[in-house]
């Protein structure tokens, strides 16, 4: 724990190593899912406000955060969804309202999509569940940050953590905050896996692609959407469409934040989950 995160660090063992979470609270459970290059500490917010309500459960991915980072273990998507499937049979939970964010999405509705029944609520900030092939503004940004040369800046100089979070909000980060994020990207090795991710927005096509040929499991379920109109990569209405085409009953509200939601909005995020709370 620390001033930034006062939260305690518990430990799930995985195939190739510990997956470290935060479980607090009492109540209906909340699960935040992650993106890139983050970690729960994006969602210090949500769980300081939903816990006196909510048992908040907030996992950091393999690689990522607070979590084991052993070399040779795989950080690919389908590999970190597996892994948060197996976590969350591992808590036996009621239906949960699940809480998603870039890779986060794919990652976490591909279990909402093998168990539906499980799902009591979905909450969708900017994200996505298809793939990217044909879209050519995502497929030139992973050929390149995802290519030798953003493996290379990214390995050397942290520049999706560095770069990527000044870009991806709205308002200066504090050093505390900045340092709190990149803290854990403190070598080459422990890079890597935030350079897997925009690898795989191409690399991982055929398994994004299954996971939108099932989507019509997720239509029922109750869900809002947070988009952030400012995201220099998936701001445009044309994503945001797709979603409420797939979710045609779930309440929407655009705001001013940029790509990392959850961090320009802060506790207005908070309001919007419990006030949409059904």
């Amino acid at each position: 724990m620390n001033s930034a995160f006062p939260y305690p660090t518990s430990y799930f063992q995985t195939e190739a190593g510990r997956m470290a979470y935060t479980d607090i609270g009492h109540g209906p459970p909340i699960v935040c899912l992650h993106g890139n290059p983050t970690w729960a500490f994006m969602y210090r917010h949500l769980l300081r406000d939903l816990s006196n309500t909510h048992r908040c459960i907030a996992p950091d991915y393999l690689g990522f955060g607070r979590s084991d980072k052993p070399t040779g273990a795989s950080y690919r998507p389908p590999a970190q969804a597996a892994r948060i499937e197996a976590f969350l049979q591992h808590l036996e939970l009621e239906p949960l309202t699940m809480v998603v964010h870039d890779w986060g999405g794919p990652i976490g509705l591909s279990y909402a999509l093998r168990h539906p029944e499980r799902i009591a609520r979905l909450v969708i900030t900017n994200s996505w569940l298809w793939p990217h092939d044909k879209d050519p503004w995502v497929g030139s940004f992973s050929r390149f940050v995802g290519g030798p040369i953003g493996r290379v800046l990214i390995r050397r100089f942290n520049v999706f953590a560095e770069l990527g979070l000044r870009l991806g909000t709205t308002r200066p980060l504090s050093k505390d905050v900045l340092r709190a994020y990149t803290s854990p990207l403190d070598t080459p090795e422990r890079r890597m896996p935030s350079w897997e991710f925009p690898r795989a927005l191409l690399a991982e096509t055929d398994w994004l692609r299954s996971l939108w040929t099932n989507r019509s499991r997720l239509r029922d379920i109750d869900a809002i959407i947070v988009w952030g109109r400012r995201d220099p990569a998936f701001g445009s209405t044309r994503y945001l469409e797709r979603w409420t085409r797939l979710l045609p009953h779930a309440r929407v509200h655009e705001t001013d934040a940029s790509h990392y939601v959850a961090e320009d909005l802060g506790p207005r995020l908070s309001d919007m989950v419990l006030h949409e709370e059904r």
